[in-house]
């Protein structure tokens, strides 16, 4: 049995991936041989770094300026992919996007809390209807949901962001349940990570080191969690079944 992952052959669909942890999933899955569809509210930066990756790689990437949170864009933008592409639909769909906010619970608008619910649980809805019928079609697929580890551990001033990554574990393994075997669905909730959406959080070096506090003493680089990802695709976790794998350097032991 080779012990090596290759996803020849296979279409990922990752969502919020034109930088941070998406972007490093989308190149994982490049590496590993699938081509690559990102669906993001932004273009990536004019960086093609991951263009000539693709074909170093005999690969494809297809960026899609598409809002996860609205059901339509993200039926239109899949539909429009599956049409240019030849393809007959979607292998493998990580729900990345995400954003997060930092304020106190008395001081928190309804409209804050709807915005990030959208983004954070609504798009993660509106891909998998989108997604599963096209999966189920082919009798195979593989859903890995982006949660956080922030879901368990709750932290103050970020009711709205841990509310919202809990909802997204309750619907992974709802979705794992109701699904099985033809799909497999899991998730990540991932630890500090060395993202722009870390560091836009931290406002002074008493606030990192508290995030560095933890067994292995740093935060993750986004290769990192990618590779959990690659390894939720593959068949090496074939009897996986609404698992949340959480990569935190030692901040949630379970």
């Amino acid at each position: 049995m080779s012990t090596s992952i290759d996803l020849t052959g296979q279409v990922a669909l990752v969502t919020g991936g034109s930088k941070g942890i998406g972007r490093a999933i989308a190149e994982a899955f490049l590496d590993a041989g699938a081509d690559v569809l990102v669906f993001d509210i932004a273009l990536p930066d004019e960086d093609q770094s991951l263009h000539l990756h693709a074909e170093q790689q005999q690969r494809t990437i297809t960026y899609s300026q598409t809002n996860t949170s609205d059901g339509n864009a993200v039926r239109d933008a899949l539909a429009a992919y599956c049409k240019t592409s030849n393809t007959q639909g979607i292998d493998i769909l990580v729900n990345n996007t995400g954003i997060s906010t930092v304020k106190p619970f008395l001081d928190l608008a309804e409209e804050e809390w709807d915005s990030l619910f959208a983004t954070n649980v609504k798009s993660v809805f509106h891909c998998c209807q989108a997604v599963l019928p096209l999966m189920l079609e082919k009798g195979r697929g593989c859903i890995v949901n982006i949660a956080s580890e922030l879901a368990y551990l709750g932290r103050a001033q970020f009711a709205a962001y841990t509310a919202s990554k809990g909802a997204v574990l309750s619907l992974t393994r709802s979705l794992a349940r109701e699904f099985a075997p033809t799909i497999k669905v899991n998730g990540i909730a991932p630890g500090p990570c060395d993202t722009d959406m870390l560091r836009g959080e931290i406002e002074t070096p008493e606030q990192w080191e508290k995030e560095i506090d933890l067994p292995l003493g740093r935060v993750a680089k986004p290769e990192e969690i990618a590779m959990t990802a690659v390894f939720l695709a593959s068949d090496f976790s074939s009897f996986y079944c609404g698992e949340i794998l959480s990569p935190n350097g030692g901040s949630l032991m379970r």
